[in-house]
């Protein structure tokens, strides 16, 4: 799988990848089916859009039965679009989109309490910040 994609996926492009990495190699009937169902799309749509993540080299179309097969690993999307997110609002500053999240009231105290166990492992690994020295 690639580590990154190149070519900025839309939206309802990553409704069909959802869908794979949720639930691996499906027929594009499938994902029709499943899209009909949650986005109230017709065939032809979904089957555009298909074609169009092929091209971007997202997914693979195998044969019999046109399965689909996810190209790109989710967290490598994930990761790419977070930087992207970074980089256009916040300026490449992490801590400023952490506050930003705060500030919102969108964070769970669950969400909070896995955050901090997150940046606990993480700095046990990495040993203390420069900045705490």
């Amino acid at each position: 799988m690639q580590e990154q994609h190149t070519k900025k996926l839309t939206d309802s492009e990553l409704r069909i990848m959802e869908i794979l990495w949720k639930e691996g190699a499906c027929s594009a009937r499938h994902l029709a089916d499943a899209l009909a169902q949650t986005q109230g799309w017709n065939i032809n749509s979904t089957y555009t859009l298909i074609r169009r993540c092929i091209k971007k080299g997202a997914i693979a179309r195998e044969e019999p039965g046109f399965v689909c097969r996810a190209l790109l690993r989710c967290e490598d999307v994930r990761r790419a679009e977070t930087e992207k997110i970074l980089d256009r609002l916040f300026d490449g500053s992490a801590d400023l989109l952490f506050s930003a999240l705060l500030e919102s009231r969108s964070v769970t105290p669950e969400q909070l309490r896995r955050m901090k166990r997150q940046l606990e492992a993480l700095e046990q690994e990495e040993g203390p910040c420069p900045d705490e020295m």
